[in-house]
């Protein structure tokens, strides 16, 4: 059985050898997202080491934190943005302490958020104030499956970073047709070996079912064409200025909402 602790010296191995080479590589980009998650994953696996708090704790951080960065990128207001963050963090408590009313809370979370421009009467913008407030719950709700799913969560996170970095280096060395006008500058190829690498992960640290794997790599890229999108429809390169040269929060769980989402339904 997968523990947090048997993950631990993947984790360590992988930053060693990710950081020997981007050094190689000399760009400052790759050099400050490798600096980013030298100081985030071991925070992440140290949250997951405490159980259930601790995934709890961090599903609600992230939540809230994504949650601002996309209300930020759709134009929802500060009181938009406040009822989306209170209904994730409850989705999250709820998980935690009555997982099997999870669906009546994030039920309850879509009909708080759609009665907010109700009963301030916005004629003008209360429908897409209401689809945005809703598709926020429905693309970060999942992030509250990290509290019961565990370690497999975190197998998870292993398995979907490493396909973003083969599939950020394939790509443009394999060449091959465009993945989609959403992100013209990744390729089929890349997005393949990517996945191909994110389910070797999962085989490699024992987690590796079909639904796991073909979760990682079908949502993995489809969670990144999603964000994408939202940030096209923005007018924007990143979802924030979160993780300094890394983005946003939103850019580095994208895939991983997906992933997770995908696991639950097939779980």
């Amino acid at each position: 059985m997968i523990t947090v602790s048997s993950l631990v010296p993947f984790f360590g191995g992988a930053l060693l050898l990710c950081g020997t080479g981007v050094m190689l590589t000399r760009r400052r980009e790759l050099i400050l997202r490798w600096c980013t998650w030298a100081v985030t994953v071991p925070v992440v696996v140290a949250l997951f080491w405490a159980g259930q708090p601790g995934t709890a704790a961090l599903a609600i951080c992230a939540g809230g934190l994504a949650a601002v960065e996309y209300g930020s990128l759709v134009k929802l207001s500060r009181i938009d943005q406040t009822v989306l963050v209170l209904a994730l963090t409850a989705i999250v408590l709820t998980t935690w302490w009555e997982p099997d009313q999870t669906f009546r809370a994030t039920g309850a979370g879509m009909l708080a958020i759609a009665a907010v421009p109700v009963i301030a009467g916005d004629a003008k913008h209360g429908l897409r104030r209401v689809g945005a407030g809703v598709l926020g719950i429905a693309w970060l709700g999942p992030i509250a499956a990290v509290v019961p799913l565990g370690a497999t969560a975190l197998a998870l996170f292993a398995a979907v970073s490493v396909a973003d970095v083969v599939a950020f280096f394939a790509g443009p060395r394999l060449g091959g047709p465009a993945l989609s006008p959403l992100s013209p500058a990744k390729r089929w190829s890349g997005a393949l070996a990517g996945a191909a690498a994110g389910v070797g992960v999962l085989a490699a640290v024992d987690s590796l079912t079909w639904q796991l794997g073909l979760a990682v790599a079908i949502g993995g890229p489809a969670g990144d064409l999603f964000e994408s999108m939202v940030k096209r429809g923005a007018g924007v390169k990143d979802s924030g200025t979160l993780l300094g040269g890394a983005g946003g929060l939103l850019d580095r769980i994208d895939s991983l909402l997906v992933v997770l989402a995908l696991a639950l339904l097939m779980t």
